[in-house]
């Protein structure tokens, strides 16, 4: 057997009965043969002790002024801590490990601290204790400039360490441990019918979790699409397989021994956006629309679900940024119009592109409930819908019904 990388997050390492799970499915895949590299995130969350936010936190309470190269090494410290429990726990079973930072690791990155982008992973220290038949466990979320600084990589950081290595090693399978059973077909606690997926390819669990699906990173998943190497997300509290994620089309999932043939994979959503839209004036369009997205991108301002026309522009903000933009509008002399507390469904699926009446159930689908539409969008595997934000649940379980995603 050849390489096998587990990444447990936070609510894996959190208390005592949840790290015995985690020894289990260690001491499993150690059984079955494989060379082991653990990714662990700190442990917990906001809150409890260890949790990077709770980190943050008592920065903010302490002069709420460390700058950010410093502010990289605290947020440092949980992984290093979730990392050398679990190696006290494994050596206790009897089972040899070791503890590697990110930057002992190989993991090298830009000076971005904060957020930084992987640059090279150098993992010849991580094969040199597989050599010794050793677990090598690694702090997750980290990595190191040049110049020796440690940096961290941004949300969802510990995935995006985990599939880097995958990638690095050429790892048969990286297997990301979370709190649920893999990827649903829509977030259970809005829709209760909600399904997991046994497979999926890359592209539909990337556009999933830009969508707003929490489960996994899509930097991570993109990292692993480049690699071809397979994911899988799982439950650390059962022995299920979980979702598989691969390169391979047909949008098709096992489903009780059979096949289940699937336009639709599953629906996402992402609340408290304020949809803006701008007339330009006759005679420069072109020019003002230029300054819209310019005077965005100026003042930090995120956009997203953006339409151009010939007469103006329709895109989105989030809710705390709707007043900063709307100013910045209007200092430009122009007059937006604002829609606040909106929210973006999407109906994502490898089976969409070039199949005709997907748009038509979508309206069909809302329209049955009386749901307006507010704007659109698509792409070759995934559909958008503009919504207000009282609208959103029933708009998931409507869509959700109508591709019988239940089934």
């Amino acid at each position: 057997m050849g390489i096998l990388v587990q990444k447990f997050g936070g609510t894996s390492l959190s208390t005592p009965q949840a790290r015995e799970h985690v020894i289990g499915h260690v001491k499993r895949e150690l059984v079955n043969g494989y060379s082991l590299v653990i990714v662990v995130s700190a442990m917990g969350r906001k809150g409890e002790p260890y949790a990077t936010d709770t980190l943050l936190d008592w920065a903010v309470q302490n002069g709420n002024s460390l700058p950010d190269r410093e502010k990289d090494l605290l947020m440092s410290c949980g992984e290093i801590i979730s990392a050398t429990t679990l190696c006290s726990l494994l050596q206790m079973e009897g089972i040899p490990s070791t503890v590697l930072t990110g930057a002992q690791a190989g993991f090298l990155t830009d000076n971005s601290f904060g957020n930084a982008r992987i640059l090279d992973v150098r993992p010849e220290r991580i094969m040199r204790e597989l050599r010794d038949q050793k677990v090598v466990i690694v702090t997750g979320f980290q990595g190191q400039t040049e110049a020796g600084d440690f940096t961290t990589l941004g949300r969802g950081g510990s995935d995006t360490s985990a599939t880097a290595l995958g990638a690095a090693l050429r790892a048969d399978m990286v297997d990301i441990y979370t709190d649920v059973d893999g990827i649903l077909t829509a977030d259970p606690r809005i829709v209760e019918d909600a399904k997991p997926l046994a497979y999926m390819t890359y592209t539909e669990i990337c556009n999933m979790a830009y969508q707003g699906a929490k489960v996994i990173h899509p930097r991570a998943v993109e990292i692993a699409m480049q690699a071809q190497i397979p994911v899988r997300v799982r439950s650390t509290f059962s022995e299920g397989e979980g979702t598989l994620v691969t390169l391979q089309e047909g949008f098709n999932d096992m489903q009780n021994g059979g096949i289940v043939d699937r336009f639709v994979t599953g629906i996402a959503y992402v609340s408290n956006i304020t949809q803006i839209s701008v007339d330009c004036p006759d005679g420069n369009v072109g020019g003002v629309q230029l300054q819209i997205f310019k005077s965005m991108a100026d003042n930090g301002i995120s956009v997203d679900f953006i339409n151009v026309t010939p007469t103006g522009a329709v895109y989105t903000v989030f809710d705390n940024n709707s007043e900063k933009a709307i100013s910045v509008l209007q200092e430009l002399g122009l007059r937006p119009k604002s829609l606040s507390g909106c929210a973006k469904v999407s109906v994502i699926g490898g089976g969409i592109n070039g199949v005709p009446g997907i748009m038509a159930r979508v309206v069909e689908a809302l329209s049955s409930q009386n749901i307006q539409i507010l704007q659109s969008a698509d792409s070759n595997t995934t559909i958008w819908v503009l919504v207000k934000k009282e609208d959103m649940v029933q708009s998931l379980r409507s869509l959700h019904a109508k591709f019988e995603l239940h089934r």
